[in-house]
């Protein structure tokens, strides 16, 4: 908002018939005090003949100096305009949003799915938002460390989130210290199977070989997960129900996740396939089973976990969402950017490069019932370890 004020010099006017003669009369101005989503400052306007209503007493003003008097006046009248609500200028920036930098906080570290959609959805949103996407990643806790931050941001839709299926696990099973209606979604963005995947040199040839193996070595076969509590956990757990009895090592960062499995410290790596793409088509590791109902174009060879009996098949989301609080019209603008980025070729050719569903994208109001659906479908599989 605006304010319009007048400026002139009274402290050391003297009497009128004291003038000197040659002395051009005192001089008003017209001044605005700016303060909105785009500067702050005091601009010149014009001169007045006269003075102004509800002028402000000070000295001569040319949009540079002013007495001491003026200057108090002008400072507390700035004060106001930041304090007071209504003169703060909030309804213009809600009318601007975005208008400054989105954090989006990756709650996992370098490298990762979550990561690369994080840089990939922010480079593709910046274009269409017109602000930067700065990414910061926070690991720990299985997503835990990066949720909580973002829930301590304030609820203004500029701080977002990369919410994976298995930090939306670990609260199916109970390891957070928030809840479902503390997030809303702004979009699911990818949509992928996982897999279990051994060094190209194992001993293991298929999931026969290595299921046989499991069986008869219960709890000597190690498997590298994302960490408790994950999607990775509740699919090891089903596992186990059925006599296969596998160890988890968990992993927060997935750099040292691939590692493990190509130093041959585990002997297998739960993954989506478009976090591990350079290593698959570099011939370092194979999968060998598919969690889910159906075998993928991509892996035709590869059997699915149906095939074997075992009908689990949590698939690997990844949604962006923001605090409970947040405009819904600030939600609504970006969704729609997310849905504008979704339909570029660059985006359609990231999930390709992913193995991930053509329809990832959903907004967010299907988003939002999908992830409950989700929730329900991981405290059903979780309960049965707990029976």
């Amino acid at each position: 908002m605006d304010f319009m004020l007048g400026v002139m010099d009274v402290m050391r006017m003297p009497a009128e018939n004291a003038l000197p003669a040659a002395k051009k009369p005192y001089r008003f101005y017209e001044l605005r005090l700016c303060h909105n989503s785009r500067r702050v400052g005091i601009d010149f306007i014009k001169e007045q003949q006269s003075m102004p209503s509800a002028s402000i007493i000070g000295k001569e003003w040319r949009g540079y100096t002013a007495n001491a008097f003026g200057i108090r006046i002008i400072l507390f009248l700035y004060m106001l305009c930041l304090t007071v609500p209504g003169f703060s200028g909030d309804a213009d920036a809600e009318k601007q949003y975005p208008h400054r930098a989105i954090e989006c906080i990756v709650p996992w570290g370098p490298g990762g799915g979550a990561d690369q959609l994080a840089r990939k959805s922010g480079f593709l949103l910046e274009k269409i938002l017109k602000v930067p996407l700065p990414v910061i990643n926070v690991p720990g806790a299985t997503g835990g460390m990066g949720m909580t931050k973002m829930l301590a941001a304030p609820a203004d839709g500029y701080t977002i989130a990369i919410y994976i299926a298995d930090s939306h696990a670990a609260l199916a099973t109970g390891h957070t210290g928030w809840a479902i209606g503390d997030i809303v979604p702004v979009a699911r963005m990818i949509l992928a199977p996982s897999f279990l995947f051994v060094a190209k040199n194992s001993r293991y040839k298929s999931w026969v070989d290595f299921e046989k193996a499991a069986r008869a070595n219960p709890g000597k076969l190690k498997v590298a997960t994302l960490g408790f509590g994950s999607v990775d956990d509740i699919s090891m757990t089903y596992l186990e129900n059925k006599g296969i009895n596998l160890i988890q090592v968990p992993y927060s960062k997935p750099g040292e996740r691939y590692l493990s499995v190509l130093g041959g410290h585990v002997d297998a790596l739960y993954e989506q396939p478009g976090d591990v793409r350079s290593l698959i088509t570099g011939g370092q590791i194979r999968p060998i089973i598919l969690f889910g109902s159906r075998r993928l174009n991509s892996f035709k060879d590869v059997p699915c976990s149906r095939e074997f009996g075992h009908d689990i098949g949590l698939p690997q989301f990844r949604t962006i969402v923001v605090k409970k609080g947040t405009d819904p019209a600030r939600i609504r603008i970006l969704s729609d950017a997310c849905a504008k980025a979704a339909a570029t070729p660059e985006y359609k050719a990231f999930l390709r490069e992913q193995f991930a569903a053509e329809d990832s994208y959903m907004d967010a109001l299907s988003a939002a019932g999908f992830i409950h659906d989700e929730l329900a479908a991981m405290k059903a599989l979780w309960g049965e370890k707990l029976k």
